[in-house]
């Protein structure tokens, strides 16, 4: 994979993004793809880092699956602050991170600056939305069977009494949300490749999409000729 995304590696700054259902393991393997590139500027970087605040992410109740897959994130500012800087014609300075849900505060992420050639490795869920789906010149979803992501989503936030059952209340708003990005999105048809991610030793292609030949991309992340 690695070998693929060096294949379409060019004089600016190379877009990855990994896609996944909460507890796919995004984060991980955003990680260990990153260290795949020690010759080249890595960016590293989380849809986390762009959460709305909780008055938004909850605007439509704390139990509404549209309200997770519309409202959690702040993708306008995730262009202006990550994005558009990085696409062609863009200024190369950027920030990875607006705000941090964890306090529901803003956070003043520093401004840095790109050093072509680089690869941007960016990890998050609903990576394939119309808002961003444009940006990427290599994308990964990462299948995963619901009840193993929810055992994995359990494990890491340290829930008591786990329950893994996807249709268990407590999950509604975030398995019905999810479905809802799968059924309007098609997130394993747009990603260049599908991977199986159930076994996290031990990950396995499903499908590679051939996909046109990738067009130039304009300054703000719009395929140009499209």
């Amino acid at each position: 994979m690695a070998l693929e995304i060096r294949s379409v590696l060019g004089a600016g700054v190379t877009r990855v993004a990994i896609d996944g259902l909460d507890g796919a393991g995004k984060t991980c393997f955003a990680n260990e793809l990153a260290s795949c590139f020690s010759d080249v500027e890595v960016i590293r970087a989380s849809i986390d880092g762009f959460h709305h605040p909780r008055a938004v992410r909850y605007s439509r109740g704390k139990d509404s699956p549209e309200g997770f897959f519309l409202d959690s994130f702040n993708y306008p500012l995730l262009k202006s602050y990550l994005l558009d800087p990085l696409s062609t014609g863009g200024s190369g300075r950027y920030r990875v991170a607006a705000f941090d849900h964890r306090t529901d505060r803003a956070v003043d992420s520093p401004l840095l600056t790109a050093n072509p050639p680089s690869i941007l490795v960016f990890d998050g869920i609903f990576s394939h939305r119309p808002d961003v789906v444009h940006y990427w010149d290599y994308s990964i979803f990462l299948a995963v069977d619901r009840r193993e992501s929810l055992r994995r989503c359990n494990q890491r936030d340290a829930v008591r009494h786990a329950v893994d059952d996807p249709r268990a209340a407590v999950h509604q708003r975030y398995t019905k949300g999810q479905d809802i990005y799968l059924r309007s999105c098609k997130p394993q048809a747009a990603a260049s490749i599908v991977i199986n991610n159930d076994d996290l030793a031990a990950p396995y292609v499903v499908a590679r999409q051939q996909h046109a030949p990738m067009l130039a991309v304009g300054a703000r992340g719009e395929r140009e000729g499209s």
